[in-house]
């Protein structure tokens, strides 16, 4: 009888992409996806320690596959990604019904995960994951992900990333553009290329190169990316932005915090003003870009002061869209173990201005485009109005039409004729 599988995942972009790998593996393994845990034959909790929310989401979660061991004792348990590479073999020990724990580089042990005898674990460095390709299940048929790389060298005081995945390792260009034209002749649209920060790409060509690279694929139409470190953000890459015609209009750059003394404690390598310049480059070369970025509020030892000079920052470049989270803190970093730990109940205030500032600037910037014709590609039903079917320009900025016959995966134009805080309205010229 085929068995099942059954992955949780939780977290960021890449962890999704992980999931993809894990579901192509087990499948050609012979496994049979499910969508059911109760009906799963092995579950996985692919897993993110980047924030305390998810860790702690998980955590949640785990507690409740205990009942699950006890109903079937044959099922299988397993934990992978950030949290499983950071807690390794002491997962055993909190979780004595987890039978299998591996970290992101090491996702191809689940070819033989079924003839491995628990406890096991597989936590060891992958030296070659860049050169080794592993098959992805993808769910959606018009957009996908890809990586380009695995790992960080930056070492920002707050983030795991670089203990979780390790260094960074780019994969062959040939490899990439293999995957793309594949992706291609299947019918996608859309890739979005993956990295902790693809600006530093590095294989026989640059990231420019890359995408120049992968702009002459036929069939795909749109090239994005995330994501990208500001201190590498070179003119070369900006150029490739605004002269590849398949590279949309649109980039994600960290800011992170608009003081320069937060900003060295968070070992980021930029100052503001030459974040800004940046900022003014792109807008120059690309008019018309839209810029989202991520800020954290209350890094330790952040004063009065520091914050405001985030609020006076988000002022100054009005980002099309932020993520913002109150500081967490993280095993292993450096940041864990500063003094002037910010109280909670000032972090939640601060993350609350920085968060109705920006709703206030990302509703003025969706009002300036109403009345204006915007390509969208069409990626089926709206998740919040089943009445309406959903795209998103080459600025990333999503817009609802009501629903027609109009197929998954066709590029329209639209005339925009209501903005709101979080999307657009639009009306197919055609």
């Amino acid at each position: 009888m085929t068995k099942k599988v059954y992955i949780h995942t939780f977290g960021c972009q890449m962890n999704v992409h992980d999931t993809e790998k894990m579901y192509g593996v087990l499948l050609q393994s012979g496994y049979q996806r499910t969508e059911s845990p109760h009906a799963a034959d092995l579950i996985i909790l692919n897993t993110c320690s980047i924030r305390q929310k998810a860790e702690q989401k998980f955590y949640s979660e785990l507690g409740r596959l205990k009942s699950y061991k006890k109903i079937r004792s044959d099922i299988k348990i397993a934990i992978a990604g950030c949290i499983a590479q950071q807690e390794g073999n002491n997962l055993f020990k909190k979780a004595p019904y987890v039978d299998y724990v591996f970290g992101p580089q090491n996702i191809q042990v689940l070819r033989s995960i079924a003839g491995k005898r628990p406890p096991y674990s597989a936590l060891e460095e992958n030296p070659d994951i860049e050169l080794h390709d592993l098959p992805a299940e993808r769910d959606d048929g018009i957009k996908a992900w890809i990586s380009i790389m695995y790992g960080c060298n930056n070492f920002c005081s707050y983030c795991v990333v670089p203990y979780t995945r390790g260094r960074e390792r780019s994969r062959p260009s040939e490899n990439i553009y293999a995957e793309v034209s594949q992706l291609a002749e299947k019918g996608y649209k859309e890739i979005t290329l993956l990295g902790q920060n693809v600006n530093s790409y590095a294989s026989d060509v640059d990231f420019a190169g890359l995408l120049k690279k992968l702009n002459g694929i036929d069939g795909i139409e749109r090239i994005r990316f995330v994501t990208s470190h500001p201190k590498d953000l070179s003119l070369g890459l900006i150029h490739a932005i605004a002269d590849l015609p398949k590279v949309c209009e649109n980039i994600h750059l960290p800011l992170q915090s608009g003081s320069n003394a937060v900003l060295m404690r968070m070992n980021r390598g930029y100052t503001y003003e030459g974040y800004v310049n940046k900022i003014g480059a792109l807008k120059n070369v690309i008019p018309g870009i839209s810029i989202t970025s991520d800020i954290i509020a209350g890094f330790p030892g952040e004063s009065d002061d520091d914050h405001v000079q985030t609020i006076q920052a988000l002022k100054e470049i009005c980002f099309d869209g932020i993520f913002a989270f109150m500081f967490s803190s993280r095993p292993h970093t450096r940041a864990a173990a500063y003094e002037n730990q910010i109280p909670e109940d000032i972090r939640l205030q601060r993350l609350s201005e920085i968060l109705k500032l920006q709703d206030e600037i990302t509703l003025r910037k969706n009002k300036a485009i109403e009345g204006s014709v915007q390509q969208i590609l069409i990626e089926g039903t709206s998740e919040t109005d089943k009445q309406s079917l959903m795209g998103k320009t080459r600025t990333n900025k999503v817009v609802t039409i009501l629903k027609t016959n109009i197929p998954k995966g066709s590029l329209i134009d639209v005339e925009i004729v209501k903005a709101r805080k979080h999307s657009l309205e639009g009306i197919p010229l055609s």
